[in-house]
């Protein structure tokens, strides 16, 4: 424990030693001390005191070292454990079962410690050594828990709403602590329960049925919260399982629902059967039947019984005419009370081949169109399209008239719809503000007098016979159509009352102080060398201009 190893150096020297002679030589010796079990351990103190819920405590390490802890109360050694050392001379101490406040307060613990190897011989000490531990255990808020867990029921399907299943309580193991349990729903996939807050009573919030898609294998399963109301509050789970028996609250449905059969009998069959989705007792064998109710159905169809989920369905009569029927039948299941179910299958009756199957005929006519209605249909469809050619045809005739009509025009005297641009001379700056309205035909006199000074424009339609146009006939031939025109241009160019008009054109008065003479003296005459005689010929609408300078009567 002081010295573990010793190194010794040894001279040897020859010559008895004389050193001015002799020659010598150095070796070194190395000792080491063996450890033997010469001390017993020994706690560091004789007693121990720990406050802890589930505490460790502990001494621990070679054999001479290494000591061997263990708790000598009987009453305690179950509760406690010693470990592997975790340091020199150390151990840790365990827990080997919960601590519960409730029963257990406190433990006092004797712990003996002795080496794992003997003493060596020749010591006179004790080989082991005591301490006393006090363990004072504090209590902490522990969650609620449900004794069983899980809780299985068992009852029947379609129980009414309201109805008290069981009671699904939890237990606070803190009993020295004054704490309140409230329960609560944790999960409940089809909402078919409550919870009552305070006792944990169960009740149905809606009806109970085993054919929902959240029932696996008979059993409905919901899990429940119990919190306490301690600092901090704790909470336990506990899961309700619900077998639930089926009961027989589902009618049959006949399969299939649709089906081909010929109009003959003897050439096939409707093979039938039900789907129920309840379970044995309360399910086949099936009773199917037809109903007495249209009595055509039992006249024209009749059933056969197969065993006791099949049957087939065939013609009763020797034929039946091609279309789709609808047909009753009376499917009773064997629960307790029976569960019948009125279910139609839609039959297309088709005509068949010698193989049994639809020819396309009989196809289009089992869609459920007699051939009445397909006649009809056929009648129709050429009624149509004969409109549709018909005025096809119209369109291209009128469009062939038309093309005709315009080639009898010429296309120089054609000015429909022409945009004549004539040259146009304007002003400086001072003439750019025009008043387009005095380009505009007045309604009446007063309105033109009336007016503001400047241009004003006065058409008035000469009052006169009017003359006669020729009236064309009822069916034109195409010859007479140029003499038609040229007889309407010379009843427009004797027309004196057709437009344009003669116009008066009134000028403003331009004030006085002019520089210009007056132009008042200057009179027209009609002598001269020109020849104007010609005017006569241009017809009645240059006459004024013939008289005037043609040599004719004055006005």
């Amino acid at each position: 424990q002081k010295v573990q190893q010793y190194i010794v150096i040894v001279q040897a020297t020859d010559m008895e030693g004389n050193l001015n002679y002799g020659l010598s030589n150095t070796a070194t010796a190395i000792i080491t001390v063996t450890d033997v079990n010469d001390n017993p351990p020994e706690f560091t103190t004789s007693t121990v005191s720990i406050h802890t819920s589930a505490g460790p405590m502990g001494q621990a390490g070679s054999r001479n070292w290494g000591g061997m802890g263990l708790p000598t109360t009987s009453c305690t050694q179950s509760h406690f454990s010693f470990s592997q050392p975790k340091g020199p001379r150390e151990k840790i101490q365990h827990f080997a079962a919960a601590v519960d406040y409730e029963m257990n307060r406190a433990f006092m613990l004797t712990v003996m410690v002795s080496n794992q190897a003997p003493l060596a011989s020749g010591i006179q000490m004790s080989f082991q050594s005591t301490a006393g531990v006090t363990i004072s255990v504090t209590d902490v808020n522990e969650a609620p828990y449900f004794p069983t867990n899980h809780k299985l029921i068992r009852l029947e399907e379609g129980v009414p709403t309201g109805t008290v299943l069981t009671t699904f309580s939890a237990v606070d193991p803190d009993r020295f602590m004054q704490q309140a349990v409230r329960y609560s729903k944790l999960s409940d996939p089809a909402n078919w329960l409550n919870i009552n807050a305070t006792n944990g009573q169960i009740t149905t919030a809606a009806v109970l049925d085993r054919e929902s898609d959240y029932i696996k294998n008979n059993v409905y399963e919901a899990t429940f919260l119990a919190a306490d109301n301690g600092i901090p509050p704790a909470s336990g789970t506990g899961t309700l399982q619900i077998y639930l028996i089926d009961i027989n609250d589902n009618a049959p449905e006949l399969l299939p629902k649709e089906a081909q059969i010929c109009e003959k009998p003897n050439l096939n069959v409707i093979n039938i059967t039900a789907a129920d989705a309840d379970i044995d007792p309360n399910v086949g064998p099936f009773v199917f039947e037809l109903p007495s109710v249209p009595s055509a159905v039992r006249k024209n169809w009749t059933i056969t019984r197969l065993n006791g989920d099949y049957a087939q369905l065939s013609l009763r009569i020797m034929y039946l005419e091609a279309g789709v029927y609808d047909v009753p039948i009376i499917v009773t299941d064997s629960g307790n009370p029976p569960l019948y179910n009125t279910s139609v299958i839609k039959v297309k009756v088709c005509p068949c081949d010698e193989n049994g199957d639809c020819t396309t005929i009989g196809a289009v006519a089992a869609a459920g169109l007699g051939t009445g209605a397909i006649i009809a249909i056929l009648i129709c469809i050429i009624i149509l399209l004969t409109m549709v050619l018909l005025f096809v045809v119209w369109m291209k005739r009128r469009e062939k008239e038309r093309h005709t009509k315009q080639l009898l025009i010429d296309p120089e005297d054609d000015v429909r719809d022409n945009i004549l641009k004539y040259d146009e001379e304007g002003g400086g700056e001072e003439d750019q503000d025009y008043d387009l309205s005095q380009l505009q035909q007045p309604e009446t006199m007063d309105h033109v007098l009336n007016k503001t000074p400047g241009v004003r424009r006065v058409d008035e339609r000469p009052i006169g016979a009017e003359p006669q146009y020729p009236i064309r006939p009822v069916i034109p031939h195409p010859g007479d159509i140029g003499d038609f025109i040229n007889e309407g241009l010379r009843a427009a160019d004797n027309d004196p009352t057709a437009p344009p008009y003669d116009s008066l054109l009134v000028f403003d008065y331009e004030g006085s102080g002019s520089t210009a003479g007056s132009v008042s003296s200057l009179n027209s005459s009609s002598s001269g060398d020109q020849d104007y005689d010609y005017l006569n010929d241009w017809g009645p609408r240059f006459k004024k201009l013939a008289d005037m300078y043609g040599g004719g009567e004055e006005d």
